[in-house]
């Protein structure tokens, strides 16, 4: 555990890093004790790049949550290959969604707020409990640009909802600078992004975003909060 001293000193030291420079020093830093969390979104398809060309040894992985889209599956597999690496998948537990679903329906999620956080916690937050034992630090892929509730994030961060370092590489990247990387290196991305969807979870809590609409409208949109998290990256 960094203490805050150690946190505020890594955030003035690489606050204006390049997201390869971070990665360098965290994954030298951690060695072992750190993963990069991909939900294969565009900006952690940009993250495996870089991570891979720096130690493609270094842990990644993924929560299937069982609902995901078939070009999700199948982006998970072209990445694999592409880099000739190992994408750990980690699933909930078989006997709390059979007992979700049998209490609360199979789309459980559209009756209310309290339906949808269960169904995330169950298929997303126990699972990454499972991927993170034993971590000291994880790596992510959030962008301040992505939402107000991520507009105050930083670099490093404690992260108290898990009990490890939390690192952003990508925090002050654009959508545009995401999406110039992506071409330039020629990296693998989930196909539904030229549908209109701007943010990809399970297929039924997602849908393409219309023009002017925020980059996570298409995320529970039935929903009327403003600030809409799983609870993957609450504060």
């Amino acid at each position: 555990m960094a203490d805050e001293n150690t946190i505020r000193r890594w955030n003035q030291e690489f606050n204006h890093k390049s997201p390869d420079e971070i990665l360098r020093f965290f994954l030298g830093h951690f060695k072992d004790k750190i993963a990069l969390s991909s939900s294969l979104g565009i900006e952690d398809q940009v993250l495996i790049r870089m991570v891979s060309k720096i130690n493609k040894n270094t842990r990644i992985f993924t929560l299937d949550t069982g609902r995901l889209f078939p070009e999700t599956y199948d982006l998970i597999e072209r990445t694999a290959n592409k880099y000739d690496i190992h994408i750990q998948v980690f699933f909930p537990d078989a006997r709390e969604v059979e007992k979700m679903v049998y209490e609360k329906g199979i789309n459980l999620f559209y009756e209310s707020v309290e339906n949808r956080k269960l169904c995330c916690a169950v298929r997303k937050l126990r699972p990454l409990v499972r991927a993170i034992e034993g971590l000291d630090a994880w790596i992510t892929g959030l962008r301040k640009e992505q939402s107000e509730t991520r507009n105050n994030l930083h670099v490093v961060e404690w992260d108290e909802n898990n009990g490890l370092i939390k690192i952003n590489p990508l925090l002050h990247w654009t959508e545009e600078e995401v999406k110039d990387y992506i071409d330039a290196h020629n990296i693998p991305y989930n196909p539904l992004y030229n549908k209109g969807y701007a943010s990809i979870g399970c297929q039924p809590c997602t849908r393409a975003i219309e023009p002017g609409e925020t980059l996570r409208a298409g995320r529970w949109w039935w929903e009327n909060a403003e600030a809409k998290e799983c609870g993957l990256h609450q504060r």
